[in-house]
């Protein structure tokens, strides 16, 4: 159970913090969780709190090039919308918040996850752990804001949030939909290049 492991740390609404995460920061001011869905031609990730009740969705529409997504809160308000840059190297994605601050996230396309991604423009740092499938988000000064689990072996690619710091929520939610976004092109890209690498073998 990610409850009691320190190397899975998701756990699902309801459970007790995971023993790691409690060990290492305390209790978090609030956690959340997500569900991705596939509801016609839009990829839809539902973020619910403790109580299972929808606080905020995301939705993407496809097939989209740049892979917009526009994220809501519960009343329906705006609060990010993301973007994916396209004819790089790196896995870059553009996010706005509704308040007008910038920011975004680059990673190398074929590396498995760098041990730091560093967020431009807000000198933030997301620290991972593709092994574990755990995500630690820190600020300028060296603390947590939040860690991020995603859960194994999951058809409906399931994350849990634990936000250590509420008054940057929106913004967290911001960075969990995005990063879900970047795994899902990497696990893509990984795929097709194995494919045409057993391919050109065989052929």
């Amino acid at each position: 159970m990610g409850v009691f492991s320190k190397y899975n740390r998701y756990r699902e609404a309801g459970e007790r913090q995971n023993v790691n995460n409690a060990e290492r920061f305390g209790e978090p001011a609030r956690s959340l969780f997500t569900t991705s869905k596939v509801v016609s031609l839009h990829h839809r990730i539902e973020i619910t709190d403790e109580n299972e009740r929808c606080v905020y969705r995301a939705s993407t529409k496809f097939p989209s090039l740049h892979d917009k997504t526009d994220i809501e809160d519960e009343q329906g308000q705006h609060v990010a919308h993301i973007e994916r840059k396209i004819l790089t190297m790196h896995q870059r994605h553009y996010i706005t918040m509704a308040d007008g601050t910038h920011f975004e996230l680059s990673n190398e396309l074929f590396h498995l996850i760098k041990d730091i991604t560093n967020i431009e423009g807000l000198g933030w740092q997301l620290r991972g752990n593709i092994a574990g499938l755990n995500f630690e988000l820190y600020d300028t000064d060296g603390s947590v804001i939040a860690v991020i689990s995603q859960k194994m072996f999951s058809i409906h690619d399931k994350y849990c949030v634990d936000i250590y710091r509420p008054e940057q929520e929106k913004t967290v939610v911001a960075i969990l939909i995005a990063l879900q976004h970047m795994i899902k092109d990497r696990e893509s890209a990984r795929s097709s290049f194995s494919s045409s690498s057993s391919s050109s073998s065989n052929g």
